[in-house]
């Protein structure tokens, strides 16, 4: 008999769960004004809203945690997290930061100003928004394949090499700070990026002398899937192809809360000194000194851990397996999903769930809304709440893709909870055809608003 697959981690300890009733929930939504952001954690019965800083750390990383160094500068704890980035990409300049969005803004604060024009795929939240904050462009050059759901494409994350040189040859240089690689992209369904196609877009780069900087939140996952889908890398390990992939890159920002399973956590690691000194000055102003950037060391001690735990092929191959696990259960019952399926989540087609919403009325939050009534599970919303208005007409954004996002945490819930949550959302699609109405926005900010937005039913 073959032997089935099992986890590559046993449990050792455990966090009691509350169930509530759907009476219940239907309250507790309102109130929130049908924002899940606004959901107290323990009104939620499975928490599937982010894949950041919401893993569960291992041991080693606990006992990491007791050997931190706490001096200001030039902790222990410093000069170890420094190894592990050096070691695992190759990049000889770091600056820790408290998570990923303040490493966006230390690097983008140094390379970005107004009108600048930043092309990649699919720019996630932050990224666009702090693009956006400083008055310059974010243009999306993902490749066609990526916005049908229906598709089964290897690498949906990859770049659209002829829309990329188009905005390289239509701008001027200096207007182009930067291209960023999203690997593996979130938006277009937790999709990898190919090793070719980032080998050609550095050399695409290089041509024009543009550098190219990866958003490399979830590297790991991204390697998972060049090793078993990219001809030329199943022999490979998984830190020879990390190295590979950021030797395509100038640099990178990192949020350490994903791929480095830790609660808290991010860094920049760049190739260039002169860019290492122009950002130090804004990593001291916004974060911290440079040798601990608004990170205790304790934390970076873990995090150093979690960089070489989460390059292990056994726990990637654990984490990627339940995420399909998942995608399997709502794929034999119907549900429309993105495939092939992404890294880190499952990301549900909410205009095919729910053809009969308007995408005025934000169809995707729809679907999240019902997940929740239904069985109390917490997914969110990658559509056109998250795309936010046009900085310059304030009309509503209303992407190609409307996406419920199930992201799983990293070593958290079991396989019967995957078999609650699919039993949940499949309960929802049998009563599709009887969700007739979406929402209407009542209040929100003017960038990003998806986090603090308040909703009520059309």
């Amino acid at each position: 008999m073959k032997l089935p697959f099992a986890e590559s981690y046993k449990i050792k300890m455990v966090e009691p769960l509350r169930r509530s009733t759907r009476k219940e929930r239907e309250l507790w939504i309102r109130k929130a004004k049908y924002n899940l952001f606004n959901l107290r954690s323990d009104q939620v019965f499975i928490d599937l809203l982010t894949d950041s800083g919401t893993g569960a750390m291992s041991d080693r990383q606990w006992a990491e945690i007791m050997l931190g160094d706490e001096s200001y500068a030039g902790s222990s704890s410093y000069y170890k997290l420094k190894s592990a980035i050096q070691e695992i990409t190759g990049f000889p300049y770091f600056l820790p930061t408290h998570q990923g969005r303040a490493a966006e803004n230390v690097l983008f604060s140094a390379m970005i100003k107004e009108d600048d024009v930043i092309p990649g795929n699919s720019h996630f939240d932050t990224t666009k928004g702090h693009i956006e904050y400083r008055r310059a462009k974010a243009i999306d050059c993902t490749i066609d394949e990526a916005f049908d759901t229906t598709l089964d494409h290897p690498f949906k994350g990859n770049v659209n090499l002829n829309k990329l040189e188009k905005v390289l040859k239509e701008n001027n240089r200096d207007k182009i700070p930067m291209i960023i690689v999203t690997i593996t992209c979130n938006s277009s369904g937790g999709q990898p990026v190919s090793m070719k196609n980032l080998r050609e877009v550095k050399k695409l780069a290089d041509r024009y002398e543009i550098p190219v900087f990866f958003d490399s939140a979830r590297f790991a996952e991204n390697a998972y899937f060049i090793k078993i889908r990219e001809k030329g890398y199943a022999d490979k390990s998984i830190r020879e192809i990390v190295l590979e992939m950021f030797n395509y890159a100038d640099g990178m920002t990192m949020s350490s809360k994903k791929d480095a399973i830790v609660n808290m956590g991010g860094f920049i690691a760049m190739r260039d000194k002169e860019l290492f000194d122009r950002a130090s000055m804004f990593n001291i102003l916004f974060e911290g000194f440079i040798s601990y950037g608004g990170m205790s060391g304790r934390d970076m001690n873990a995090l150093a851990q979690g960089l070489y735990e989460g390059t292990e092929f056994d726990y990637l191959e654990t984490r990627i397996n339940q995420v399909a696990y998942l995608g399997e259960k709502l794929k034999e019952h119907g549900v429309p999903v993105q495939c092939p399926f992404g890294g880190h989540a499952i990301f549900v087609d909410a205009k095919r769930f729910l053809p009969q919403i308007p995408q005025e009325e934000f169809v995707a939050q729809t679907l999240a809304i019902e997940l929740y009534l239904e069985g109390g599970v917490r997914g969110v919303e990658i559509g056109t709440l998250l795309a936010d208005r046009d900085p310059e007409t304030r009309e509503n954004r209303f992407p190609e893709l409307e996406l419920l996002r199930l992201t799983i945490p990293r070593r958290v819930y079991t396989r019967d909870h995957m078999d609650y949550v699919a039993a949940a959302l499949n309960n929802v699609y049998d009563r599709r055809e009887y969700i007739r109405k979406g929402f209407v926005i009542t209040k929100e900010a003017p960038i990003l608003r998806h986090f603090t937005v308040e909703l009520e039913r059309a």
